[in-house]
């Protein structure tokens, strides 16, 4: 689906380089004394949509900094107007390709990652787009702390399947797995803008946890 693009968004993220980073390789290894001006862990959500999500979880942990990634200009200009709207102080945005991370983020930088809904690319002849391929989980290792974490939410059963099949093959340790997670009593879930269109038409979410040894 092509997304239309918003008039004068360019610009509006222009005009906040200190919530939307727009030269983000030159903190390679110095974001959190040089951005977040702590020493707190820093988390990630690709793919972060209007961001809901990421500045749900900023105010429900003030102790961990987070960066919402989003590679659509058209998007990432929402997810800017609701973060301005919160004023935390421990979010960023990029708007980038989640395949720069390397180039983004040094070996141990990154303590967890947050896939949301993430296209599930349902082709066999596509699997390797999926964010949860091997060629990803590979490239999240590289940036995240040794025995680092990626949360994963979908509403997309064959995603989710993959996913774990992908995690486990990695060497990946999974762990609280839910295969209807509005029902399993979890406590402190945010959601995300799509997670509350999916449940409210009664879709069943699926989450996982999984943890690089």
């Amino acid at each position: 689906m092509r997304l239309r693009n918003k008039p004068g968004a360019h610009d509006k993220i222009n005009e906040h380089p200190d919530r939307v980073i727009s030269t983000p390789a030159d903190f390679r290894g110095n974001w959190k004394k040089e951005i977040f001006k702590n020493e707190n862990p820093i988390h990630i959500e690709i793919g972060m949509g209007k961001g809901t999500f990421v500045n749900g979880m900023a105010k429900l942990h003030p102790d961990v900094n987070f960066i919402g990634i989003e590679k659509y200009t058209s998007v990432i200009v929402s997810a800017l107007d609701l973060t301005l709207e919160q004023a935390l102080p421990n979010v960023r945005l990029l708007n980038i390709d989640a395949n720069t991370l390397p180039k983004i983020f040094e070996q141990g930088e990154l303590a967890q990652i947050y896939l949301n809904f993430s296209d599930p690319w349902p082709k066999n002849r596509h699997e390797k787009r999926r964010l949860t391929h091997e060629s990803f989980l590979a490239m999240y290792e590289s940036v995240l702390v040794k025995g680092g974490e990626v949360h994963l939410k979908t509403d997309n059963q064959g995603l989710f399947e993959f996913s774990l099949e992908s995690f486990s093959r990695y060497g990946m340790i999974v762990k609280n797995v839910s295969l209807d997670l509005h029902k399993s009593g979890i406590k402190g879930n945010v959601m995300t803008e799509y997670e509350q269109k999916f449940s409210s038409k009664g879709n069943r979410i699926y989450r996982c946890e999984a943890q690089f040894r």
